[in-house]
């Protein structure tokens, strides 16, 4: 099993506003398309903890800041925060099936996540496990 991994983006400056890539068939972590979508959290909240058997998920936080946490049944593997700003925290968190992720809004007001996920929804392929089942982090 491939283990998640972080990929910076671009931000390309422009005087009208800034333009922020996103995945590229060309990128490593595109695995095919199945649907993209927004999941918006609000400041203290935590959705999670999910794991997918089957969907590679692209993660990237639009808008405020996103703290993600992603682990198997053991260990944590990845704890990062996402965010559009600043430049270095402007990147893509790639998660291949078989992993919990969790994350959390540490943003004041609503952040939104996006994600361009390899294949279409499909309740079956996927476990949801209640919060208290693993420690968050930090």
């Amino acid at each position: 099993m491939t283990a998640p991994f972080l990929t910076p983006l671009r931000r390309i400056s422009t005087p009208k506003g800034d333009v922020l890539h996103g995945l590229k068939a060309s990128d490593p972590g595109f695995a095919g398309f199945g649907e993209v979508y927004f999941s918006q959290i609000l400041q203290g909240e935590t959705k999670g903890w999910k794991r997918h058997f089957k969907m590679v998920l692209n993660l990237v936080c639009l808008t405020g800041r996103i703290h993600i946490v992603v682990r198997d049944m053991d260990q944590v593997l990845c704890d990062v925060q996402l965010a559009p700003e600043p430049a270095d925290d402007y990147q893509r968190l790639t998660v291949p099936p078989g992993y919990f992720v969790a994350f959390r809004g540490v943003a004041q007001g609503p952040s939104m996540l996006l994600n361009v996920a390899s294949i279409p929804h499909d309740p079956a392929e996927a476990e949801t496990v209640p919060l208290e089942h693993f420690l968050w982090t930090r």
